[in-house]
């Protein structure tokens, strides 16, 4: 019969030195046996896998060892160490609390507890998944645990701390145990590797130390699965086939596809996926652990947060470069929302497909957002090149005469001058100044500015609505941006119109913002033949007023919004608000 052991009991620590991922535990008790601090009862907490068992095991051998190395540590020559090894040692008694629950069983350790150790200072009692004792039992045990005798040492063991009464939790010396980390147990696993003569790939064992989950014992077993699987060669590849993990590459490729819009192989490499027997959830769970992995990528001081290999590391801060973390962010919304609602959708397949085509359109949403928002540009005149290129080809230019030199004015831009020059004064000891006295003092400014030459062959392009809406709102917004709010409502308040032989439209509320558009109309007509490309654009203002002598009722200033805005009939019937007459 053969002789093979698993990893999990062939590489089963043996000293504290050996323990992974726990150091700050073995230290401390190895500081309280050198010092002879140690406590009568002990409780470790954790998850499974993380060495409780373990310690507790490494715990009796070494304080029962006769001969303690100076790192304190046992000898593992001493008659008693060598009977612990054999499993012959009658100074530990293990104790499964599942199958051993009852108080009859804790009277029956009690009676045990009495005598005392025929080889070594102590006598260990290690009792597994103690949170499985019944209240009955917990409560027999109370007494014996609170005042032992001075030969016996208690170390309970539990993944469910919670589940264990407080009146035992205050009589031992807790230590919770971490959840062991990627990096631990995929160094662990290499040297194992080694050991065994199995050549492996580093970017494999992180994978099956992800798939672990902090526990080491599963790691190991996992280990075992795949050397059987693939024997001494260890790859990349045969860890992913065996575990039918998704390979990192599909998240890669399918964010190069959503940078590149490219809805088309999006849907293609998740009909891929969907053949190889992968479920729809679990593809959207790995995309958003990709996405946040980008995220962490961007930043030099977050990137060892990424637990992977270190040519996958890499990858991820290629790739991360070439994306905004805008993108990420918004990418990351749409992820979760579709995971909240996998579960309840009627047709999975189809919400992780328009999930899919929602990420490839996130490029457009974003550009179109920031065309929207995007401060206005200096606006040259009539096709002259930007300010630095003037610099450049004046500084390049053979000397000319001064009345050469002379070059079209660019057009007046919005700015704080604008404000000023525009915006209705009081002085003291002065009459108000009215917008029509206004507006002639600023016609008189225009005299002075060099007005666009005839249209001639100047380009005549054709524009839509949606277009001349665009180019009109960042002008707006440019009027915000530079405090002038009255233009911005003005322009804002109502959207443009395009009449024939490229007439815009607009209409106004009042003479005061008719006065407003008045005064940079020159501005903003030049700024919209600039955007749109089309130098035959002229700008039409006209006021809204009331029929003269007229008197308007609430009613009719209700009926009057409400055409402008129908909700306010909804918002009205909703509340059953009545019109104050």
């Amino acid at each position: 019969m053969s002789d093979y052991i698993v990893s999990a009991r062939k590489y089963r620590p043996q000293t504290f030195d050996t323990l992974v991922g726990q150091a700050n535990i073995a230290t401390t008790l190895k500081n309280a046996i050198k010092n002879d601090q140690l406590a009568q009862a002990f409780l470790f907490c954790g998850s499974r896998g993380v060495g409780k068992t373990s310690t507790a095991r490494i715990l009796a051998k070494t304080i029962n060892c006769s001969n303690r190395t100076e790192n304190t540590e046992a000898c593992g020559e001493c008659p008693s160490c060598k009977s612990f090894d054999e499993g012959q040692s009658l100074n530990v008694y293990e104790l499964d609390a599942a199958s051993n629950n009852s108080v009859d069983d804790i009277r029956s350790l009690i009676d045990q507890v009495r005598i005392a150790p025929q080889l070594g200072d102590f006598k260990v009692y290690i009792i597994d998944e103690v949170h499985m004792l019944s209240t009955a039992a917990f409560n027999a045990f109370l007494k014996t645990l609170e005042e032992p005798p001075k030969h016996a040492i208690f170390i309970l063991a539990t993944t469910e701390k919670h589940k264990i009464i407080p009146t035992i939790l205050s009589r031992c010396q807790i230590f919770d145990f971490n959840r062991i980390q990627i990096a631990d147990i995929a160094a662990h696993l290499k040297k194992i590797a080694v050991n065994e003569g199995i050549d492996a790939e580093s970017e494999g064992l992180h994978l099956i130390a992800q798939k672990a989950d902090g526990a080491l014992r599963d790691a190991l077993s996992i280990f075992d699965q795949i050397v059987s699987f693939a024997g001494k060669t260890l790859t990349y590849q045969s860890v992913i086939e065996n575990l039918n993990v998704l390979d990192y590459d599909y998240y890669f490729r399918l964010v190069d596809y959503a940078l590149q819009e490219d809805i088309t192989s999006s849907l293609l490499l998740y009909h891929e996926v969907v053949n190889h027997g992968f479920d729809g959830h679990q593809f959207l769970v790995g995309l958003s652990e990709h996405y946040r992995n980008l995220l962490v990528g961007k930043d030099a001081k977050t990137i060892d947060l990424l637990e992977v290999g270190d040519s996958i590391k890499q990858r991820y801060k290629e790739q991360s470069a070439t994306i905004d973390a805008k993108h990420i962010m918004r990418a990351l919304g749409v992820i979760s929302t579709a995971d909240t609602n996998y579960k309840s959708a009627k047709n999975q397949r189809l919400l992780v497909e328009l999930t899919l085509m929602q990420l490839c359109s996130i490029k457009s949403e974003l550009e179109k957002k920031k065309a929207l928002t995007d401060p206005v540009q200096i606006i040259p005149y009539k096709g002259q090149k930007d300010s630095k290129a003037l610099r450049d080809n004046k500084e390049n230019a053979p000397s000319k005469s001064s009345a050469d030199k002379k070059a079209p004015a660019p057009v007046m831009m919005l700015n704080k001058e604008a404000k000023k020059l525009t915006s209705p004064t009081r002085k003291l000891n002065k009459s108000y100044i009215g917008i029509n006295d206004l507006l002639a003092k600023n016609n008189e400014k225009k005299e002075a500015v060099v007005q666009e030459e005839e249209t001639g062959d100047r380009p005549k392009d054709s524009f839509s609505i949606d277009d001349l809406r665009m180019s009109w709102r960042k002008f707006a917004f440019k009027a915000k941006e530079d405090e002038i709010g009255t233009l911005y409502t003005a322009m804002i308040a109502r959207d443009p119109v395009i009449g024939e032989n490229f007439q815009v439209k607009h209409t106004v509320d009042n003479d005061v913002q008719l006065g407003f558009i008045k005064a940079h109309e020159t501005n903003l007509v030049g700024y919209l033949r600039k955007e749109l490309n089309n130098y035959s654009i002229q700008l039409t203002i006209k006021e809204e007023t009331a029929a003269e002598g007229k008197l308007f009722s609430s009613k009719d200033k209700f009926d009057d919004m409400a055409e402008r805005n129908p909700h306010l009939k909804t918002l009205r019937q909703k509340f059953k608000l009545d019109i104050d007459l």
